[in-house]
Parts: structure tokens; sequence; C-alpha cells
């Protein structure tokens, strides 16, 4: 019973795999068939890399879809999805693709499955210009966990920019409907905890090197809490190939959490890397936010999907934001606000307000 396709264009705002994991999930979801034009058309390499493709494979798997125009390079794809069913699925994107972009697209669609699901992921796990999987399990579970649902996360194995291998299974079970959320009450920051890792043939001092020099950067803003950084030696037989980096983590009275990461890099020294996440967090503690920049856009789909209005106060609200956004908008038919924070402590700040009316989505399975 497929209607008209919706027609996106996979140019416009953030212009790359983003458009295609909001829209091909919101497609899952709600049935409606699609088609993404123009994808990724101002990248350096245009169109389909490898990984958008595993993540594509991955949504056709979970609804018996079909799915047209998938080889490296396409620039448009049609997709017709049918009922989401859980079970089993497995995704691999046989380089160092990231595991928890994978998470991010298919975590919607399989809340409204038929019955519990199981996702074996395969890929990076700590790589670039995604989130790192340490980042998923200690900020976005917890927080995404308030829409009403609980997963389990299992790092079987963590794998490294350039040849990837990693593995992580994540479990959970359907749920009804998804509850709002309010996060607009930042509280104070009680504790600064993280893990600066090596793995491979890199040298255990470096992991404490940048633990030491993320510690000393913190320390100078931050001087009445107790920063604790484990350096961490991932043992053999759970890290495949090289690699380094680090996470660190503020949570606030109210239960708010904030991050700055890391990764290492060929030639790049270990302090350097450890003050980089350190500043990182601590810009993202300035703003007055209740969630940091990272975590903004990746709530934007649950916000859309749930039964009622939900707020998050953000810093400046990041492309990725105002992209999803536009799609939930879009596809989805939720209705967003975004305004600046009204609030006295946030006046000389940029920090604002994202509402939105959810479409009250309900598991027809269950």
């Amino acid at each position: 019973m497929a209607g008209p396709r919706v027609e996106v264009d996979g140019s416009i705002m953030e212009g790359g795999g983003q458009i295609l994991r909001v829209s091909t999930a919101l497609s899952c979801l709600l049935g409606l068939p699609l088609r993404v034009q123009k994808i990724r058309a101002g990248r350096s390499t245009p169109g389909l890399r490898p990984q958008h493709l595993s993540g594509l494979e991955m949504i056709r798997d979970l609804c018996d879809g079909r799915l047209e125009g998938t080889e490296i390079g396409s620039t448009e794809i049609t997709f017709t999805p049918e009922k989401i069913k859980g079970g089993i699925h497995t995704a691999d994107t046989k380089t160092a693709g990231s595991v928890c972009l994978l998470m991010q697209v298919s975590m919607p669609c399989v809340l409204f499955a038929a019955s519990p699901s199981e996702l074996h992921l395969k890929g990076g796990t700590n790589a670039e210009m995604a989130p790192q999987i340490d980042y998923t399990v200690m900020v976005f579970k917890p927080i995404v966990e308030k829409f009403g649902f609980r997963f389990n996360c299992d790092i079987k194995t963590r794998g490294y920019y350039p040849k990837g291998g990693g593995e992580v299974i994540v479990r959970m079970s359907p749920v009804k409907q998804l509850n709002p959320i309010n996060l607009t009450d930042r509280g104070c920051v009680t504790k600064i905890y993280g893990r600066a890792f090596v793995a491979g043939v890199l040298p255990f001092k470096v992991a404490k090197d940048m633990a030491a020099a993320a510690v000393r950067c913190i320390r100078k803003e931050i001087r009445d809490l107790y920063v604790n950084i484990q350096p961490v030696q991932e043992p053999k037989d759970q890290a495949f190939g090289n690699g380094n980096g680090i996470i660190i983590i503020a949570e606030t009275s109210t239960g708010c959490l904030f991050a700055g990461s890391s990764l290492g890099k060929r030639g790049v020294n270990a302090d350097k890397v450890g003050i980089e996440a350190a500043e990182m967090l601590l810009a993202n503690l300035r703003h007055g936010g209740t969630v940091d920049e990272y975590l903004q856009d990746q709530l934007i789909v649950f916000m859309a999907l749930a039964n009622g209005v939900s707020r998050i106060k953000t810093g400046p609200v990041t492309l990725h934001t105002q992209t999803a956004i536009h799609f939930a908008e879009q596809i989805a038919k939720a209705k967003f606000i975004v305004k600046k924070s009204e609030d006295e402590e946030d006046a000389s700040k940029d920090t604002y307000i994202i509402e939105c009316q959810g479409i009250g989505m309900t598991n027809p399975n269950l």
C-alpha cells in the first residue's frame, strides 16, 4: 500500500550521510517510500561511500524493503519499506566506517519492530568524523533511555582507522510508544571522569600522557573537582589494529552529561590529543545547554516520534541538528520550534531551546 514517494534533496544543508540516515530511518518507520537524489553532491567524493551502503542495506533488511541505486558513487537511491521485523541483523562497513552511525540509523527502527532485536555492527568503534563507541555508551545511552526504553551495548572488539575490524552487539526490545523528554535544567557539574586508551603497538605511556595533559588543562578552569581519567591498555584480543584516543565526561547534579573526545593520529603528540579533548569538554560546558553539540542531532528523531512535547536546551544549534529537524518536519510531520533561551542565567550565552511536538508514533505490532 505504498503511497507517493517522499522526495529528498541529498545536497542541502549538511549534504552528507546524515541526510541518508535520517530520511531512510523515518521512511522505514512510517512506511513511506522514499527517493533521495543528489546524494553527497558537494563532497570531494560524491555519492554513496561503503559505510553509507552498509547502513542502507541494514535498514532494508530490518524491514524486508526494496532498495535501488546502491552502488558506490551512486547519487540517487529509492527505498520501499515493508514491515519492521525483530531478530538478528548484521551490518558490516568492511572499513573503519562507524558502528555508532549504523546504530544511529537502526535504533529508532527496531524500537518499533514486532519482536526483540540483536544488531551485530562491524567496522570502526573509535573512528574519526563520528561518535566514539565510548561516547555512545557513556553519554548517548543514558540520555536517550529517558525516552522510555533500554538497550544493551556489548563491545566485542574495538576497531580503529584505517582497518576497522571492530564489532559491537546491540540488543533491545520494542516499545509501544516513546515518552517525550524535558532536558532544560542544567544543574552544576559534580564530577569529571574519562578514559585514555592505547591499542596495538602504542606504548602505555601515550595513554598516561594524554590523561595527564587533559587533567592539567581542565584544572586551569575547574579547580574544585577531582578529575579521574583512567589510562587504559586495550587487551590484545579485544582490539583490532592500532589506535589511541581519549574521552572525558562531565556529569551534572541533574544528570546531564557532556563530553570531549579526541583520537590520536600519526605524528600528533599525546599531550595535544589530551588537550584537544579537554578543550572540547570545556567549550561544551560554557554554553549553558543541557546536551553537548554531538548529542543535539542524535535526539531529534526520537523527539519527533515521541508522544508529546519534548524540550532540550542547547548551545549553538549545529548544522547536523538543523538538518535532522528539517527532515523530521518534512517526512514525519513533527513540529519544531527553536528559540533563544530566556532564562536570566543564559542571557550572556548562546543558549537555545529546541521544542518539538512529537507525532506520537505507535508500534503497530504490540
